[in-house]
């Protein structure tokens, strides 16, 4: 089922994200914890880029095939420009719809040493537009950043060029995790004044762990509120509490999120079904 076909049947799409294992070993588990996610019922499950192969690990579209032939949940696999070209992309595409998987999440890709910059696709909008005029049937996703692109001079100008996605066939934006649904909020007025009309699902990731605090805010860029700050001063050095409330923070996000008639809702868990399982049993009764 096309992912963006869901927006049309229901007030709020729930999903979750995951990540494919960097050793092959460590599929099997990760198996059972998609299993234990497929419990929740979400909507789709999002699967960021491996390469596997010759790179290691476990790649997307195995995972995406698994979760769409094994367990019957519908998966949205991200294909990403950095270390990519039309070739290689045109064989993701390939792979994918042999696989029976037709949502893809477009996206730039973070810059790393192993990662040469695309000579073929600039910005995720010139992804998509691949994917568009390659696989018109397939659905193309894109993302979006409540607080602006960190690259971005400012909000308007990065919501400004969100149209390039839009136009280039994008069915619907999925945010970089935030903490002060206030930004979110503000940037859903703004993107729906600049013309943005695709459904936006809101992504929240729950801190649960003090491991996960600075590693979490130096990639996403998220401002941190006051509730937030005071909550890891509080418990930082309380495992089990940290935990708790973690979890009571993530739920208390989504249910206002919920409540306040975002498009959808979109739980980065880090592959941990236990968090999941919290979280949803927190928001369940919205959904």
């Amino acid at each position: 089922m096309l992912i963006s076909q869901m927006f049309k049947r229901k007030p709020c799409v729930f999903s979750i994200e995951c990540f494919p294992p960097k050793q092959t070993a460590n599929f099997e588990k990760m198996k059972q914890t998609l299993r234990t996610m497929s419990e929740l019922h979400p909507d789709f499950i999002s699967v960021t880029y491996g390469a596997g192969g010759s790179a290691g690990g476990v790649s997307t579209v195995e995972v995406a095939q698994y979760l769409k032939q094994d367990i019957g949940i519908e998966p949205l696999a991200h294909m990403i420009c950095m270390g990519s070209d039309r070739s290689k992309a045109a064989e993701l595409l390939r792979q994918l719809e042999a696989a029976g998987v037709r949502n893809v999440l477009t996206l730039r890709g973070d810059r790393t040493p192993s990662r040469p910059e695309s000579p073929d696709f600039a910005h995720a909008s010139d992804l998509a537009a691949f994917v568009w005029k390659t696989q018109p049937e397939f659905d193309i996703h894109a993302a979006c950043y409540p607080e602006g692109h960190p690259e971005a001079a400012n909000l308007r100008e990065d919501v400004a060029n969100l149209r390039f996605k839009q136009e280039a066939g994008a069915s619907h934006l999925l945010t970089q995790l935030f903490f002060d649904n206030g930004h979110f909020y503000r940037f859903l007025n703004l993107a729906r004044r600049e013309g943005i009309t695709l459904p936006v699902s809101a992504g929240v990731m729950p801190i649960v762990k003090r491991s996960q605090i600075e590693r979490t805010v130096a990639l996403s860029s998220a401002s941190l509120p006051s509730e937030f700050t005071r909550m890891i001063s509080r418990y930082q050095d309380d495992p089990q509490s940290l935990y708790a409330a973690g979890i009571d923070y993530a739920v208390q996000q989504l249910r206002d999120l919920i409540e306040g008639g975002a498009d959808g809702v979109h739980l980065y868990a880090m592959n941990d079904a236990a968090v999941a399982k919290a979280v949803y049993e927190g928001i369940s009764d919205l959904l």
